[in-house]
């Protein structure tokens, strides 16, 4: 049981911002560029050891998004083509981030995370863990004009998705991954009233989509006895600003029909709603409340966490509960607005608050 952990992204460091900048226009080689991503994650390693969070990533460096693994290593996306999403923060500041499209058929060129897990175990001794998109987050990379030439409809274009995101699961536990993180924004469009409605009035039925998602996310996490899934859910994370809003309670089919056996949970404002649908989670299943913002630079209070982490255990057991900010410090690579300095701030929180809720421990990594 991991008591404090951590979502995924960490804050790019500007170096590594301009070597990619540089690898991109073909001013950097692939081994130079390859030296600034290994010495950001050993930094990023450092940090979240220093902080004390039990579980460790490699802060998703290598990826210039959180789904950048999979439009880096599988050949059939147009990087920028797809529908736009808009963002917006509290004050209704507004930023669209363009999507990726399929436009031909999937071909995997690489391995999505083995590259990022292999580093990564070898550079710590604490549980590491491993973050990977959702079919169900993908899925949003089809369109009906644009992908038809490749794929006659979604159901196509997600059966192949479903093979390749399996097979990856796969060579990630045969290298040792006993945590996979399986993160999916996109689920918390299907809880929002303005968005359900988008896609009632564009011919879809979100509660069929929310039952096809559970289906493809359970075909790619399979049946692999000693893992750990988890699922991350947030309402969208991109430079401080997010896409949706709403509370869980019209998605609680997630907690009880899919497979996951961690459910780490956006939970830091108003926006996230109460803890009532947590009442929906069957018995074996933990939740990690996302209490601790990444994306705001104001520091939270260890009783303020405590009172919360209390107010959840109404509806939960507390030994079924664990502590980590509510979403990655850089689901993209240009960050959230706050500083390295704030982000060490906020992790050495979630492990301090965790630790004296639940008593210390310093997990060691399993074995492969």
């Amino acid at each position: 049981m991991y008591r404090s952990d951590v979502v995924g992204s960490l804050l790019r460091p500007a170096y590594l911002k301009d070597a990619r900048e540089s690898y991109e226009a073909g001013k950097l080689s692939a081994v130079e560029f390859k030296r600034a991503e290994d010495r950001a994650v050993d930094e990023a390693v450092e940090l979240q050891t220093r902080a004390g969070v039990n579980v460790v990533t490699d802060g998703e460096m290598r990826r210039y998004a959180f789904f950048g693994h999979l439009i880096d290593a599988v050949e059939g996306f147009d990087k920028f083509g797809g529908w736009a999403i808009p963002f917006r923060n509290e004050k209704g500041e507004e930023l669209v981030l363009p999507r990726p499209v399929v436009v031909s058929k999937l071909r995997r060129k690489r391995p999505l995370c083995a590259e990022e897990f292999t580093y990564l175990r070898a550079r710590t001794q604490r549980p590491a863990k491993t973050t990977m998109i959702s079919a169900q987050q993908a899925a949003a990379y089809y369109d009906s004009k644009k992908s038809a030439g490749a794929y006659p409809s979604m159901s196509a274009y997600l059966a192949d998705l479903v093979d390749i995101l399996r097979d990856e699961v796969e060579e990630l536990i045969r290298l040792g991954c006993t945590y996979i993180q399986i993160d999916s924004p996109q689920y918390t469009a299907l809880l929002d009233p303005q968005l359900r409605e988008g896609y009632r009035q564009r011919g879809n039925d979100p509660d069929r989509l929310l039952d096809l998602s559970i289906e493809m996310d359970n075909a790619v996490i399979g049946n692999h006895p000693g893992i750990s899934f988890g699922l991350h859910l947030c309402r969208g994370n991109n430079q401080s600003k997010f896409y949706a809003a709403g509370d869980y309670g019209p998605i609680t089919k997630v907690f009880r029909n899919t497979h996951f056996q961690r459910f780490l949970l956006e939970y830091d404002d108003e926006r996230s709603g109460g803890f009532e649908p947590l009442r929906q989670m069957p018995e074996g299943r933990t939740v990690v409340l996302g209490l601790v913002s990444s994306k705001k630079a104001t520091l939270e209070s260890k009783d303020e966490l405590k009172s919360r982490i209390a107010s959840a255990a109404a509806f939960i057991p507390l030994d079924r509960l664990a502590l980590s900010p509510q979403c990655g410090f850089a689901s993209t690579m240009e960050g959230n607005l706050l500083t390295p300095a704030e982000q060490e701030a906020k992790l050495r929180l979630v492990a301090e608050t965790a630790n004296e809720v639940w008593g210390k421990s310093v997990p060691l990594a399993h074995s492969a």
